[in-house]
């Protein structure tokens, strides 16, 4: 009985395990199989690439990838999804890593820990929003970044006023005046210094600001419109009803947490937020410490903000507020009433109720 050589390559019922460590020029890939190291190699940012290695040298498999969240964001991931490769992203401080991987730390080391530790089971990967969502929380973080450049270029006229040895007003510095005002910046335009050069450096200085003021403006309009649409106007009520919370922090938070379902409890919405402890606790001895250094740092700064306000606001967050202060600091107890803050939010948003204070008889 003649028999002929099989030619064809069927891998269907196993599967492939890819790490890749993502750069702007290349990609590092590691491919695991079950039991062994299959191939290690760089390759050009192409998903399709990828795939088309995979799918050659790999016909049939079940392909399963990862890569880290950093500067590429999410569309890595769709392009991998496109092609009908199972894909993870995973945060970087979540992905266990060995004393000597620390030591010897290489595209291809990282490349290969991803890809054993995703064959292993032990990666969890994170929220991927749509690309709707994306694109608006890009927009509304652009609002952090104008108003940190607009702090920054105050600073810099305050500076070089100190320079140049001229002091700024009492009238202007009392803050039911505000030093940024029009009669402020009249004042400025008016600074007498020696040269023309340096009131030409004043004058560029003030016309920056005057930029970034009118983006910031024109942000918070655009922040306005999209929490009248009609994704969004049930939610903004929910949450602007809550004290503390005005229209930015609430279209900021349902941005940034997209949905409220994905966390099964108040006190994994306070984790992913940065409200929570550190802890370390041994045998009979138990430590916590101060908060978190873990967080979403735009959520943590606005419900902060929001807390200072709920205090004067909400009664009860008065009343709670005034307890702590009894043992520790302004600073940790503003925590502790934002920690309550996000369990309100949770309530609002989750139960599709408004909260209503308390009264104070």
């Amino acid at each position: 009985m003649r028999t002929t050589q099989r030619k064809g390559l069927d891998f269907k019922g196993q599967n492939i395990y890819v790490g890749i460590d993502v750069h702007l020029k290349s990609w590092s890939v590691t491919v695991l199989s079950e039991n062994s190291v299959l191939k290690k190699f760089s390759q050009s940012p192409d998903a399709g690439a990828l795939f088309r290695f995979l799918s050659a040298n790999y016909p049939g498999a079940s392909y399963h990838s990862v890569y880290e969240a950093g500067f590429s964001g999410f569309w890595i991931h769709r392009q991998l999804v496109k092609f009908g490769i199972t894909n993870i992203v995973v945060n970087p401080a979540d992905v266990p890593t060995m004393s000597k991987e620390k030591l010897r730390k290489t595209d291809s080391v990282d490349s290969s820990k991803l890809a054993r530790e995703l064959r292993s089971g032990s990666l969890k990967g994170i929220y991927v929003p749509d690309d709707v969502m994306l694109e608006m929380r890009s927009l509304i973080r652009l609002r952090n970044t104008i108003v940190k450049d607009s702090t920054r270029q105050k600073n810099r006229i305050k500076s070089l006023l100190r320079f140049h040895g001229i002091e700024i007003p009492d009238q202007f510095m009392r803050h039911s005046v505000g030093n940024w005002s029009k009669h402020f910046l009249k004042w400025l335009a008016e600074v007498e210094l020696s040269t023309q050069y340096g009131r030409q450096a004043l004058n560029l200085h003030i016309d920056q600001f005057i930029r970034l003021r009118a983006m910031l403006l024109q942000q918070t309009r655009i922040i306005r419109s999209i929490s009248r649409s009609e994704a969004f106007t049930e939610s903004i009520s929910l949450l602007t009803s809550v004290p503390g919370i005005g229209i930015t922090t609430g279209i900021t938070f349902l941005l940034e947490i997209d949905d409220i379902s994905r966390f099964g409890s108040a006190d994994q919405l306070a984790s992913y937020v940065g409200l929570i402890p550190m802890c370390h606790s041994s045998g009979d001895k138990e430590g916590i410490g101060d908060i978190t250094v873990r967080k979403h740092a735009i959520l943590r700064c606005y419900i902060i903000e929001a807390a200072w306000i709920a205090v004067r606001k909400d009664p009860a967050m008065t009343l709670a507020y005034e307890g702590y202060r009894k043992r520790m600091n302004p600073q940790k107890a503003i925590v502790k009433i934002a920690r309550k803050l996000v369990n309100r939010i949770f309530f609002v948003l989750k139960r599709r109720r408004l909260y209503v204070p308390c009264i104070v008889k």
